[in-house]
């Protein structure tokens, strides 16, 4: 029987049991409208990164946030948040006094939603967020960086991370530590674990503190 009104059809569906087909159906359907979203917010720009250098967006919780922040707090010098997604730890980089503050980050919804968040918060002038792929991007000039990334591919951002940062730049990798530098300072637990990492003359610190509460360098979190 077809509906004529489309309401009248929703109304009957949802009075009766759906069978086992229909439920593999609707369980399909779910999939592929999953996968929608991932087509057109998180995947546009991917196509121009290898496969191997490609990352997922997972936004950083506020307790990840607070936790890269209490590593950074009170340093001078240029922030820049590689893979920005949303944007938010770039705008908390900025409220917390570090500027400039900047996001790299290829997909362009993410790049546009960031921009909308800053707009919320009145800082869209004095927040900056670039569509830019992170591989080839210059961090000469940064002195504060902080890097949410998958494990897969921290061996090439060390790389990368040694050869252009200057002397004194502090890097707050969240969620997995780089693989071959010692920390100077780690704090949370689980997935809010944050390792901050300074790049003196010859090469990263090698000396590690571990600290699993809260931060002793650069005040309190806030």
């Amino acid at each position: 029987m077809e509906h004529d009104d489309p309401a009248e059809g929703l109304t009957e569906l949802r009075e009766r049991r759906l069978s086992a087909l229909e439920l593999l159906q609707a369980a399909a359907g779910t999939g592929l409208a999953a996968y929608t979203v991932w087509a057109l917010v998180l995947q546009p720009g991917f196509r121009r990164v290898p496969l191997r250098l490609q990352v997922p967006y997972v936004g950083a919780n506020t307790r990840q946030v607070e936790n890269v922040l209490s590593l950074l707090r009170g340093r001078p010098g240029k922030m820049v948040d590689l893979g920005s997604g949303d944007g938010r730890i770039v705008l908390a980089a900025h409220r917390c006094g570090l500027r400039p503050a900047v996001g790299y980050e290829l997909n362009p919804w993410l790049v546009g939603l960031a921009w909308l968040h800053a707009w919320k918060a009145g800082c869209a002038s004095k927040v900056c967020y670039l569509r830019e792929d992170l591989w080839k991007v210059s961090l000469r000039d940064c002195h504060n960086v902080s890097v949410f990334l998958a494990p897969s591919v921290l061996p090439m951002l060390e790389a990368k991370l040694q050869a252009e940062l200057p002397s004194g730049a502090r890097v707050v990798s969240g969620r997995f530590p780089l693989p071959t530098w010692e920390p100077v300072a780690v704090v949370g637990e689980g997935l809010d674990r944050v390792w901050a990492y300074d790049v003196p003359c010859d090469g990263p610190s090698r000396e590690a503190k571990e600290d699993t509460g809260h931060p002793p360098l650069g005040g309190t979190v806030g």
